[in-house]
C-alpha cells in the first residue's frame, strides 16, 4: 500500500531532480513478470527509486540487510517492497536469512511479479561495471529449477554526475535472458558461474566506462539540449533558482554533515528533499498568507515546483 501511495509523488520528484531520463527501449517498461531485473549499482538507493517508479508493474527491490536492524525501519522498508539481502561483511550468522528472502522472491515470481537485484552487490560512484556477486545467478537458477518461466532483464544505470543536483540519467536496457542458456537441472556451482558470465556479458555494453578525468567525453555522452531557449522561460527559471537557494543550501549542509559515505550523498539528498520539500512550500504559503492574505495562500503549491522544473530544464548539463 505504501509503495503505491508514494510511487507517483516519487515520479514527480524525479522530474525536479533529473533534467532528462532516457530509456533506450521505453516499451520494455510495460513488461510483465516473472522478471528479475539485474542492474549495476552506481548511486545507492536512488537507483532503486528510479527503476521502481518507471516500471508499470510493481517492483520489489533487494537492499543491504544492515538497514533492517531497526524493526520500525524494517516495517517501512517492507511496505515499500524492499527486501533484505545479507552480505558476509554483515555477519556470517545472517547469511542463512537470505534463504527466506530468496523464497519470498520465488513466491513473487510465481505470482508474475518483478524483483530488482543489484548484481554487483556494492554501491560505488563510478562509471564502471564491477565483478558480479553470485546472488543474481542463484536466484535465477532457483526459479528455473522450479519451472518458473523467469526472464532476466539486464539494465545499465548511467549518471552524468554524482554530486550535483541536476542530472541526466541513461537507462540502457538489454535483451532478456531465459532458462535456455543453461541446464536448470545442473545444481553444481558451474551453473551459477556460467549464468554470472552471461549476465556480465549482457551488462557490459550497457554500462558506460569513463575515468573521472574524462570530463569532456562524459559531457558529450550526456549532452542534453535545453528544451526552453527563450528569455522568458530562462527568467522564470532564475526565479525558481533563487526561490530554492535557501532550501537547497540547508539541505546540502544537513546531508553533508550527517553522512559519512559520499557514495550515498545523492540518494540521501533526494530522500531528505522528498520528505522536507512540502514543508518548505508550506512555509512560503504561510508567508504569503500573513503578508498578502488567504487569496494567495495556495499559490506556492503550484508555482514553486513549476519554477523549479523550469530551472532544471533551462540549466546546462553539469558533468
Amino acid at each position: 500500500m505504501l509503495f503505491k501511495l508514494l510511487k507517483y509523488p516519487a515520479k514527480i520528484a524525479l522530474q525536479l531532480y533529473c533534467k532528462k531520463l532516457v530509456v533506450n527501449n521505453p516499451s520494455i517498461l510495460n513488461i510483465k513478470g516473472p522478471l528479475l531485473i539485474a542492474a549495476n549499482h552506481p548511486n545507492s538507493f536512488l537507483d532503486a527509486i528510479i527503476l521502481a517508479t518507471i516500471f508499470k508493474q510493481p517492483v520489489y527491490s533487494l537492499a543491504r540487510g544492515d538497514v533492517f536492524k531497526n524493526k520500525w525501519i524494517a516495517k517501512i522498508l517492507y511496505a515499500l517492497n524492499i527486501l533484505p539481502i545479507y552480505r558476509i561483511s554483515e555477519g556470517a550468522k545472517n547469511i542463512n536469512r537470505n534463504y527466506h528472502t530468496f523464497n519470498t522472491c520465488i513466491d513473487i515470481f510465481k505470482k508474475g511479479g518483478i524483483v530488482l537485484i543489484f548484481s554487483e552487490g556494492i554501491c560505488v560512484n563510478e562509471w564502471h561495471l564491477k565483478p558480479l556477486k553470485k546472488g543474481t545467478a542463484r536466484l535465477a537458477l532457483m526459479a528455473w529449477q522450479q519451472n518458473i518461466p523467469l526472464k532476466i532483464l539486464p539494465i545499465g544505470i548511467n549518471y552524468n554526475n554524482f554530486y550535483q543536483l541536476i542530472k541526466t540519467v541513461h537507462l540502457n536496457v538489454g535483451n532478456c535472458i531465459t532458462a535456455k542458456i543453461i541446464d536448470p537441472k545442473d545444481t553444481s556451482g558451474n551453473a551459477v558461474i556460467e549464468i554470472n558470465k552471461i549476465i556480465y556479458k549482457a551488462l557490459s555494453p550497457l554500462v558506460y566506462e569513463f575515468f573521472p578525468a574524462q570530463q569532456q567525453a562524459l559531457t558529450q555522452k550526456f549532452y542534453s539540449p535545453n528544451i526552453f531557449k527563450n528569455s522568458v522561460t530562462r527568467f522564470l527559471g532564475l526565479i525558481g533558482l533563487y526561490l530554492h537557494v535557501p532550501y537547497y543550501t540547508l539541505l546540502k549542509n544537513f546531508v553533508q554533515s550527517n553522512i559519512k559515505d559520499k557514495d550515498h550523498f545523492d540518494s540521501f539528498i533526494i530522500g531528505v528533499a522528498f520528505l522536507t520539500y512540502p514543508l518548505y512550500i508550506l512555509i512560503f504559503c504561510s508567508i504569503l498568507f500573513f503578508c498578502i492574505g488567504l487569496l494567495y495562500f495556495f499559490m506556492p503549491i503550484f508555482f514553486m515546483p513549476i519554477l523549479a522544473w523550469l530551472y532544471v530544464q533551462t540549466k546546462n548539463n553539469p558533468a
